[in-house]
């Protein structure tokens, strides 16, 4: 049977998780992945499976052009045209130090039992800690002869610590996740992050609870990491703006953000959304999402830019503005064998040249927030609610009193033209994003930044 295109994924790897709760081991998981994920495509129509049998794929080919096929006649839609691949250097691979299968069970048990024994402190009354890591190597075929193959280690670790007064929970937390082997807790002081989450949760059952309202604020660099990963980095997703929901559609070209923001999405960043190539076979690029307040693209699989010119959506923009060189994709990924969708990867706004302390002497009167505990965003009405997990109020330029239950909100494109200035101390957070049931390793990142005018409010 024809068709007008068709790639295999093909997946093996491995995952191990260790969860430690208040001492007591919970699970200890291993599991093994072999499968693939095989798509053809017929006109405007998608047939997509999966399979574990390895020694049948030309069977599950049929099987995809079948459905591509059935569907084609059912509901029959425009013709997709895929975006072309542009020539690029492809990535080489990132070497493990210390392969995590080389370190025994019982050493990992006892590393994750000290961690949390570090964040035991004074006031502390439950604790959750959790390893993980992980080996993946992907195969991937097309029908355009291509025949690409990766793997990338991923390992890391997060801790937990509650603190309780009786009347009150607060919790601090710590974590560090990277595309690298067992190196990763040399790499990084486990215990005083473990420390740390401690002492964070005691001293806010003594936090301030903030007054709220509109107010100057300085952002850290993981809040600030989390509001454009969530608020802008998931609006820029191409699906999304196909469908109309994002609040960005429309609007490459047009000044969406003050001129201190430029923001990128970087696959090819040694962070933990790292991949050489995408789900579709297409070499990893950095893709300026905005350049110094200017939209400038968003992120594609092949179908949505094809279907958006690359870059632009705006009649008339002359086509690709995504700096691809005339191709698209890139930014198709996969959970698994599942079906590519465009998403984020390394996603963060650039340096500026202010160090921390000028922007807080800048602040003079404000709110200083930090970490993240999470939120909501709606990309289609552009507004969102983020958690801070702590927030420090600033007088005189001097950082005072601690606060807790403190949240940020607002409309997105109005708080990316109040950040007033960015710093030079740009880091990144990692973590995995969810998006249409499949969830993804990312990270985020950002310098500090001054935002002019927020909402900041309780969020307890």
């Amino acid at each position: 049977m024809h068709c007008d295109f068709y790639d295999i994924r093909i997946l093996s790897g491995y995952s191990t998780s260790i969860v430690l709760d208040n001492g007591k081991i919970e699970e200890i998981t291993n599991s093994f992945t072999s499968s693939a994920g095989i798509r053809a495509l017929l006109g405007g129509s998608w047939g997509f499976v999966t399979t574990d049998d390895l020694a049948n794929l030309d069977q599950a080919l049929r099987s995809a052009e079948e459905l591509a096929a059935s569907i084609n006649r059912t509901v029959p839609r425009d013709a997709v045209h895929l975006a072309p691949i542009g020539e690029a250097e492809m990535l080489t691979e990132l070497s493990v130090k210390e392969d995590p299968r080389d370190i025994p069970i019982e050493e990992k048990i006892e590393l994750i039992r000290d961690i949390e024994q570090h964040a035991c402190t004074d006031g502390i009354t439950s604790t959750t800690v959790v390893y993980s890591e992980s080996c993946a190597k992907v195969r991937y075929q097309s029908s355009e002869g291509l025949d690409l193959e990766h793997e990338v280690f991923r390992t890391g670790f997060g801790i937990t610590a509650v603190a309780s007064d009786g009347a009150t929970y607060q919790s601090g937390r710590k974590s560090r996740f990277g595309v690298c082997g067992y190196e990763l807790f040399k790499k990084y002081d486990v215990l005083a992050l473990a420390e740390k989450a401690g002492r964070t949760a005691a001293e806010l059952l003594h936090a301030c609870q903030p007054e709220g309202g509109i107010v100057p604020c300085v952002l850290d660099p993981e809040l600030a990491g989390v509001f454009i990963h969530e608020a802008v980095g998931h609006a820029a997703e191409a699906d999304l703006v196909l469908e109309n929901s994002s609040i960005l559609a429309g609007k490459i070209g047009e000044r969406i953000a003050s001129q201190h923001v430029t923001v990128y999405d970087d696959p090819t960043m040694h962070e933990y959304g790292y991949y050489p190539f995408d789900a579709e076979g297409v070499p990893a690029k950095r893709t300026t999402l905005i350049d110094c307040g200017v939209l400038t693209s968003y992120l594609h699989s092949r179908e949505t830019a094809g279907r958006l010119g690359g870059g632009s959506s705006s009649a008339g923009s002359g086509g690709d503005s995504s700096g691809n060189g005339g191709s698209g994709g890139g930014n198709a990924r996969a959970q698994g064998c599942a079906i590519p969708i465009p998403r984020m990867s390394n996603t963060f706004i650039a340096n500026r040249d202010m160090s921390f302390e000028e922007i807080i002497a800048e602040l003079r009167d404000g709110v200083y927030l930090k970490g993240s505990r999470g939120g909501q965003v709606n990309t289609g009405e552009g507004i969102f609610q983020f958690n801070a997990e702590l927030g420090y109020v600033v007088r005189n330029g001097e950082i005072c009193e601690m606060l807790r239950d403190v949240s940020l909100s607002g409309q997105t494109l109005e708080i990316l033209k109040n950040i007033a200035a960015v710093g030079d101390d740009l880091a990144f957070h990692s973590g995995r994003c969810g998006k249409s049931g499949q969830t993804v390793p990312v990270s985020d990142g950002s310098p500090h930044i001054l935002v002019s005018r927020a909402m900041v409010g309780g969020s307890g």
